[in-house]
């Protein structure tokens, strides 16, 4: 058994903790031990307001870096899609683990609404403008807080129905039958994906961590993330982005959206593995040269 004990950073939400466990058992099979250490992040804190009005990106995962930084954990479990694309300073990833389900599903109350109007809740820009885009009688009304929550207030509600992530409620078992596969709605880059974070100095973490790495899916959410990065998106513009390998070839398709879901550039892209530098920024430029340039400038003061 090894001696020091790595102190695992976590938000302290059912689907967190999760995450956090199996990162602990996953070491603990490599001969490492482990405690947990939970904690509340803003974006957790504050649910009376949208993501992108809070101002910061990272809203989920600032608190973990501060910890991280003040040397009260050691390293960090994320859900990837909400880590910001640009790490803070003494912090790297450690581990990107294989992937779960990637996709956006309905979690509904009877789908007769779809060919009528209807009411759905979502508290994310790009599943709100890709709704519109597909069904643009609808209203979308803002949903916040963790999974168990926002299912809560699904069922208190008025409305049709809500988006979430199919992964985060295959995880704690929370998936009702009352679903449907939003197929046709891009995820948002590394969407499934779980980011484990370290010190850049800590080589004893770093090391405990490799064991954990699944190449497939990093090289995948590397390219989504690359193209969210050079698109400039953060939490703020409706981008989805989904690489995916299959015979040695990355098909890559990425999407940007208007706020109100109207104008919609896409891109469909592969390339061999081994031949990806650059792909998600080449794809990136692709969507900007073809209007995305403006949309963003668009986006941006309308989000000022």
């Amino acid at each position: 058994m090894l001696a020091k004990k790595i102190r695992i950073g976590t938000r302290d939400s059912e689907l967190a903790l999760w995450q956090a466990n199996t990162v602990q058992k996953k070491i603990k099979e490599f001969g490492y031990q482990s405690e947990l250490v939970p904690v509340k992040s803003t974006g957790d804190i504050i649910l009376d307001k949208p993501l992108y009005e809070l101002g910061i990106t990272g809203v989920f995962t600032k608190t973990l870096d501060i910890a991280m930084l003040n040397n009260d954990i050691d390293i960090a479990v994320h859900s990837m899609k909400d880590v910001p694309t640009v790490l803070p300073h003494g912090i790297v990833e450690a581990a990107v683990l294989e992937r779960a389900n990637v996709r956006d599903i309905l979690v509904h109350k009877g789908l007769a609404f779809l060919d009528e109007k209807g009411t759905i809740a979502t508290g994310s820009l790009r599943r709100k403008a890709q709704w519109l885009h597909k069904f643009p009688t609808h209203d979308v009304v803002d949903l916040r807080g963790n999974v168990n929550t926002r299912m809560q207030k699904l069922t208190d509600s008025i409305w049709n129905g809500a988006i979430f992530a199919a992964a985060g409620l295959e995880r704690i078992n929370l998936k009702p039958e009352n679903y449907i596969d939003l197929d046709w709605m891009v995820p948002a880059p590394a969407q499934g994906a779980m980011l484990v974070v370290a010190k850049e100095t800590d080589e004893y973490c770093k090391s405990a961590l490799s064991n954990l790495n699944h190449s497939s899916s990093e090289i995948c959410v590397h390219i989504e993330r690359e193209f969210l990065r050079e698109l400039e998106g953060g939490c703020t513009a409706p981008i989805g982005a989904l690489a995916e390998i299959r015979d040695e070839i990355i098909r890559f398709n990425g999407v940007l959206f208007s706020l109100d879901g109207k104008k919609k550039i896409e891109v469909h892209k592969e390339v061999k593995i081994g031949e990806q530098l650059d792909f998600g920024k080449i794809c990136a430029q692709e969507i900007l040269n073809n209007g995305g340039r403006e949309l963003m400038k668009e986006i941006k003061e309308i989000m000022k």
